[in-house]
């Protein structure tokens, strides 16, 4: 289907070697551990702490299919980059919390999905996030349906981001209960960095184009880059035709994040 996301057995690209301070603390992993929402749900998480512990810290939306290990990786990588990070999943509500397969049939659950929960799930992340590491403001960064989701972090004032990056994040909704950051994008409160790919047949240029002038006439900052041939999810190690477009990528998240202004 376009813009289909990562296979299940994906991985994310390896920092670029001068952006890796530091490994994990005795080698561990992210840690999976589990938090419950404002409305009682529970929901299952994976929390990686850097021994560098920079501000900001990161709060990773995953694509359609939730909590899997590419996602487990990224929180690693981040943390190896300096910045704590944890992983959400969205399913708790309606999947229970824990691994699962790659048959996991994800889409029902997508479909059931609002974004006012989610949005409470982020704020448990975060609340998690700053209890374990004593970070002070974080980031959003989401993939394709995170991707989305992490646009409409930035509008909210009660999750109060730092700023907030999407990686091929639909602009308009595909279902009622979806993010509409096209429709929402005046509403913005914090940077935001918005990466596309130009062939990616499930997110038109005139979205991209609309959403960049939306948030420039709203006085947001932001950037907004399109990689030329990139397809939907090129943030992938196995995709190496576009390495060069990942590792771009990863150069220019850690800059933004790294040049998040964080409230005292």
């Amino acid at each position: 289907m376009p813009g289909m996301c990562f296979d299940f057995d994906a991985r994310p690209p390896e920092l670029p070697v001068d952006l890796a301070l530091a490994p994990l603390a005795g080698g561990a992993g992210a840690e999976m551990l589990e938090l419950t929402s404002a409305d009682g749900t529970r929901f299952s998480v994976a929390l990686a702490e850097s021994p560098e512990g920079s501000e900001p810290g990161v709060v990773i939306l995953p694509d359609v299919r939730g909590l899997y290990r590419f996602y487990v990786e990224l929180a690693e990588r981040f943390a190896q980059a300096g910045h704590h990070a944890i992983a959400i999943d969205y399913f708790g509500r309606t999947a229970g919390t824990g691994e699962r397969g790659e048959d996991f049939e994800y889409m029902p659950h997508v479909q059931q999905t609002r974004v006012e929960q989610v949005q409470l799930d982020v704020a448990a992340a975060l609340d998690a996030l700053r209890e374990r590491t004593g970070v002070r403001g974080a980031v959003t960064v989401g993939f394709c349906f995170g991707g989305s989701h992490s646009f409409a972090a930035a509008t909210s004032p009660d999750l109060d981001l730092a700023a907030a990056v999407g990686f091929y994040g639909r602009l308009v909704p595909a279902r009622e209960g979806a993010p509409a950051p096209l429709e929402h994008a005046a509403q913005t409160r914090c940077p935001v960095l918005g990466l596309f790919g130009g062939a990616d047949a499930a997110i038109p240029a005139e979205d991209v184009e609309a959403f960049d002038r939306g948030l420039d006439e709203s006085g947001v900052e932001h950037e907004i880059v399109t990689y030329p041939g990139a397809p939907h999810s090129f943030f992938d190690r196995a995709q190496a035709e576009h390495a060069e477009a990942s590792e771009d990528a990863w150069r220019r998240v850690l800059a933004f994040v790294r040049n998040v202004a964080v409230a005292a």
